[in-house]
């Protein structure tokens, strides 16, 4: 999520929006349409979640040891650089109500993952937004390039191949398979035992707040999960927004026992 198209404005957040603001349960049973609609969610938001959610197991499918951190609950924590500039030679003024390299914190959810589909989901939470006492919660849809469900170009959402390229590129492990991608988006390479798993995670509606609420989920993120310790890294596209702004997470560790495996609720 970024700032929306009214950059040069604090962001706001109408009376409406706060009072849906309420302490809420974000997993995968709130979201089934039915739950949606006895919670006021418009019907184009309930729709695009009918066409994810129809054909999805209601079990969570099993995956491979290498991607536990991947597991339903898995919560990350990091931050969102959200700096109006992109490069340390860009001498434009910071947004209206922002700091130059200003960063939200953000905590994202695992709610379901499917490694035989290439497919995931989950809730991203972003806290100290300006203007607004609430956080902003959202649930995005993933795709896993796998070379057979999807490959590195994306062909969706005002993403070019150079666009593709030019993201994938910010992340130093994919050197490695640029030659690859610019021949087939890497459809001929077994990305199965690859150190490094690369994901877009596509927000597809508010959960908390209602769509005025200053901020805009057009664009989607370019991700980069590293599967030994689960750190995540991504870029934000979206030609309407700052370029660029980067995602940067840790799996949440409950204790030295293990990581955390849990429902997600706003508070």
């Amino acid at each position: 999520m970024a700032f929306g198209e009214e950059m040069g404005s604090p962001l706001r957040v109408s009376r409406e929006s706060e009072e849906q603001a309420q302490p809420a349960e974000c997993n995968r049973e709130s979201c089934r349409p039915d739950k949606m609609e006895e919670r006021g969610f418009e019907d184009a938001d309930i729709e695009a979640w009918e066409k994810d959610y129809e054909g999805v197991d209601e079990e969570d499918t099993p995956f491979s040891s290498t991607c536990s951190f991947l597991e339903p609950g898995q919560a990350f924590v990091g931050t969102q650089n959200v700096s109006s500039s992109c490069s340390s030679g860009d001498s434009s003024p910071p947004l209206s109500g922002m700091e130059r390299d200003e960063a939200w914190r953000v905590t994202v959810r695992i709610q379901q993952c499917d490694m035989q589909r290439g497919y995931l989901c989950g809730s991203m939470e972003a806290l100290n937004v300006p203007s607004t006492d609430t956080s902003v919660v959202t649930f995005w849809d993933g795709e896993i390039v796998d070379s057979k469900n999807y490959s590195f170009f994306t062909g969706q959402w005002d993403a070019t191949r150079e666009t593709d390229i030019k993201h994938w590129s910010r992340f130093p492990c994919f050197t490695q398979l640029k030659e690859a991608a610019l021949k087939d988006g890497a459809r001929s390479v077994d990305l199965s035992t690859f150190p490094y798993i690369f994901m877009r995670w596509k927000e597809k509606f508010f959960v908390n707040v209602g769509p005025d609420c200053g901020l805009t989920i057009a664009g989607f993120y370019y991700v980069c999960f590293n599967r030994e310790d689960g750190t995540v890294t991504g870029y934000y596209y979206d030609p309407s927004s700052s370029p660029f702004q980067k995602l940067a997470l840790q799996p949440q560790q409950l204790s030295s026992s293990g990581y955390t495996f849990g429902t997600f609720a706003l508070c």
